[in-house]
């Protein structure tokens, strides 16, 4: 095993974890990150659902992993060609420069949806529009406050934005955002408990242990309210703050709210390196994402000998569910190398 070698395409959660199992079994694995460091969207993430963890905890031990002596990283690195290169996989930098492995895992995860796509809803117009990053990062601070510095009396969160959603060409459901509104509902609650806080949404999907439990802890503990509808329009009025226009379906009945916060709970796509990569690999699948060779029991394979899936690459996925996957991946490219495939 000591004469093979494999090559991560992906810095975040699953490349990370993959590698890191791997070089565990005395594997030499390189593992190629596009930034300039490792922790794909983990650096944008203050709490983690459904315990509220810390991310920069999962970030340290990121780059723990990251530091075993069979694993090389090589960050500010962005691969743009992936090929069979007779009996082994060559990958190709935005540098120039070729790689050749015995294996390789995609691991190059997801991007967020760009709510500018929905200009009926904002963002980008005007500046009380804001989305789930932005006010990660507010939580992160302590202070969530308006665009004129103050405290806001109410937000509203959006969910689906960007996913099952005719308009956006995305017809699936991206997993993590109704959690991440409960999630951030509760953060805001918590700092500004005086504040109210609405929640527009088609249903709630909380399939996942504690994920229940944390959506009745907000309404029982934190009073935030959820109005089952979308949001069709969103627009400012004279004095900064923004009037949503969306219907009850509920009640059947139209509704108008005035807000100091709007905040839209944009979805999960395949990242511009999956779909490029898919493509040149000969593994695309719908909306971009890469296609394994099956989803039971393959999930970690492709059509193509050698190369191999981990993580948001192939579909929306959670934290835990990246990494486990990840580990699969692991698992599967080594008995692929051992000859046990």
């Amino acid at each position: 095993m000591k004469n093979k070698n494999v090559i991560v395409i992906g810095g975040g959660p699953a490349g990370v974890e993959s590698a890191y199992h791997l070089a565990c079994q005395s594997i030499p694995v390189t593992l190629f990150e596009k930034e300039n460091s490792i922790g794909g969207h983990i650096p944008k993430i203050y709490k983690l659902f459904p315990n509220f963890l810390d991310a920069d905890l999962i970030l340290d031990e990121m780059k723990q992993k990251s530091s075993h002596d069979n694993l090389t990283v090589k960050s500010g690195t962005e691969i743009v060609g992936l090929s069979d290169n007779g009996g082994n996989w060559q990958v190709e930098t935005n540098s120039g420069e070729k790689y050749s492995a015995d294996a390789v895992i995609l691991a190059s995860g997801f991007k967020t949806f760009d709510a500018r796509y929905k200009e009926e809803l904002g963002y980008g117009i005007y500046q009380g529009v804001i989305t789930t990053t932005e006010l990660e990062q507010m939580i992160r601070s302590g202070k969530v406050l308006t665009p004129n510095g103050k405290i806001p009396q109410r937000i509203a969160f959006v969910n689906c934005v960007g996913s099952r959603d005719e308009k956006a060409g995305n017809h699936y459901c991206s997993r993590v955002c109704c959690i991440n509104a409960v999630k951030q509902s509760i953060g805001v609650k918590e700092l500004h408990p005086e504040t109210d806080v609405y929640c527009f949404y088609m249903d709630i999907r909380m399939a996942g242990q504690f994920y229940e439990e944390l959506y009745r802890k907000s309404q029982e503990v934190h009073n935030v309210n959820y109005i089952r509808g979308r949001v069709s329009e969103a627009a400012e009025t004279i004095d900064g703050r923004i009037q949503i226009k969306a219907e009850d379906t509920l009640s059947q009945l139209p509704m108008k709210m005035t807000v100091d916060l709007l905040v839209l709970m944009i979805g999960v796509e395949a990242s511009e390196g999956t779909s490029r990569l898919g493509k040149s690999a000969g593994i695309i699948g719908e909306y971009g994402f890469a296609k394994s060779h099956g989803l039971h029991t393959s999930d970690n394979h492709t059509i193509k000998d050698g190369l191999f899936l981990a993580g948001c690459c192939k579909r929306p996925l959670t934290l835990p569910e990246a990494v486990a996957d990840a580990r699969a991946a692991a698992l599967q490219v080594y008995n692929y190398l051992n000859g046990a495939l």
